[in-house]
């Protein structure tokens, strides 16, 4: 539950409204720019954004809810372990970073190995988050050493996850205004209130890019995955997490979850943004520069083409009361199974 502090801090905030995002008018759904305006009209175009001013508002009327572990946001909290575990399973144990063999340190690769992907193992990395809501994952990922700016488009989400950062000593939290942590701890956290289309805009680029459950709430999916794309550094990570577009996943996440057991607020979701995993694929092999730009995914060059990076299943078990990142080998009939709802994606770009 909140604080009293957190309370008082959304009460301040009550009489606020989310400035309306333009939308975007192209109907190409990976565009990058607006139309142009008529050129008898004297101002200049407003910045291209994914943003739906709709959902927006939504979320924050949610915002609140943020860390109530057993409110509206449960299911995410119990999520955000299996996302973290993936997200080191893609960079603290890429490959591309396994320590040179030698003969003179071969005895001591058992323990290098299980090193590996242990402890801070973001240190060195700058590591964004978009869409971070109260900051589930944010957090955990400045525990873990890195460099994290974190960014959502409401005003309230960055509130209440501004709020809780600061109750946490520990936390190598920056105060808005601030230069520094307001601990020694090793790692950064940064909240701004802002859009990936103005951060990629301004230049910013990251060795890790997370969005996780946002691709199925902006307008231009597209759009916003080329955004995300455009602010990773060589050699870097991109890490996003979404649902796919099935009848099963409409049944789950809409009838059950939404409007029979109102585990989420109905509205949250809209059936037609779900993205399957093979659309996804091949979006950043079309759009995004395929093998040019990206790298092929380890053991699965032989098994398909045209489709760039690596789609995860991710199950929800009611018994242990936890998501299971599901296993499978890529051509297997099984894996398609475990991405039939919720699922994860890696791409790495080439160095």
């Amino acid at each position: 539950m909140l604080s009293r502090r957190a309370a008082r801090v959304l009460r301040a905030l009550a009489p606020l409204r989310p400035t309306p995002a333009p939308l975007l008018s192209s109907s190409r759904p990976h565009a990058l720019r607006p139309l142009p305006n008529s050129r008898h009209h004297s101002s200049s175009p407003p910045p291209f954004t994914t943003v739906n001013s709709d959902e927006i508002a939504h979320f924050s009327r949610l915002s609140e809810h943020w860390w109530d572990e057993s409110g509206e946001f449960a299911l995410l909290h119990r999520m955000n372990p299996e996302r973290v575990e993936y997200v080191r399973q893609k960079v603290a144990l890429d490959p591309a970073s396994e320590p040179e063999w030698t003969f003179e340190g071969r005895h001591n690769d058992r323990a290098r190995a299980d090193a590996r992907g242990q402890g801070r193992w973001l240190s060195g990395l700058r590591v964004l988050d978009v869409g971070c809501g109260g900051g589930l994952l944010a957090e955990s990922l400045a525990r873990l050493g890195g460099d994290v700016l974190a960014i959502d488009a409401s005003a309230h989400n960055i509130a209440i996850a501004r709020t809780h950062a600061s109750h946490d000593p520990q936390l190598p939290y920056v105060h808005e205004g601030a230069s520094s942590p307001h601990s020694a701890a090793p790692g950064r956290l940064e909240y701004r209130h802002t859009s990936a289309e103005a951060l990629r805009d301004a230049g910013e680029s990251f060795d890790v890019v997370c969005s996780m459950e946002v691709l199925e709430h902006v307008d231009a999916p597209g759009g916003f995955l080329q955004c995300l794309g455009d602010m990773v550094r060589p050699g870097g990570h991109m890490v996003l997490s979404t649902i796919s577009r099935t009848p099963l996943a409409q049944l789950l996440t809409l009838t059950l979850a939404e409007d029979v057991l109102r585990l989420v607020t109905p509205g949250t979701h809209t059936y037609s943004k779900f993205v399957r995993p093979e659309e996804l694929r091949r979006f950043v092999y079309a759009e995004m520069g395929g093998y040019e730009v990206w790298e092929r995914q380890e053991g699965a060059a032989d098994i398909r083409t045209n489709e760039v990076g690596e789609t995860r299943g991710i199950i929800y078990d009611p018994l242990g009361g936890r998501w299971r990142l599901t296993p499978g080998a890529e051509g297997t009939w099984y894996k398609p199974l475990g991405e039939i709802v919720n699922y994860m994606y890696h791409a790495k770009k080439r160095a």
